[in-house]
């Protein structure tokens, strides 16, 4: 049972591809489109000149898959310090896929619709998730 506790990390880092897929599907055309318009792209090689440049549907895909490099880190180490621990149970099992599942409604909302009630709630649920996963497995840790 322990090892199951490792399959939301794959389904995370199988999410994580999927934004990258899909922010270079959306990201190529627009750089060639701002090519074709007179910009030389090699002014953009910095993170910061790209605020504003591209169409906002370009922009939310991309900071959606920056945003998979940031909360999720916490959740692989609680993960792996659960696995490690040997302290997979149902509970962790299912507070696990439900920060999964919250992240790919996450993704989706913010690469799509954007609307920032929606995304900030669904960002919420995960820390609220995840912090509730770290406490836990403090208390089995230490109790």
């Amino acid at each position: 049972m322990n090892d199951l506790i490792l399959q939301p990390v794959l389904f995370m880092g199988a999410l994580t591809t999927l934004m990258l897929i899909w922010m270079y599907a959306t990201r190529l055309p627009a750089s060639l489109v701002l090519q074709q318009k007179g910009t030389n792209l090699q002014d953009l090689s910095h993170p910061s000149a790209l605020g504003g440049v591209f169409p906002s549907k370009v922009e939310r895909v991309a900071d959606n898959y920056n945003h998979l490099w940031e909360q999720p880190t916490l959740f692989y180490a609680i993960v792996f310090v659960i696995w490690a621990q040997n302290h997979t149970d149902q509970f962790y099992l299912i507070l696990a896929w439900s920060y999964c599942f919250i992240r790919f409604f996450h993704s989706i909302v913010q690469a799509t619709v954007n609307h920032v009630w929606a995304r900030f709630s669904l960002f919420i649920l995960s820390w609220c998730v995840l912090i509730f996963m770290l406490l836990r497995e403090i208390f089995v840790v230490l109790g």
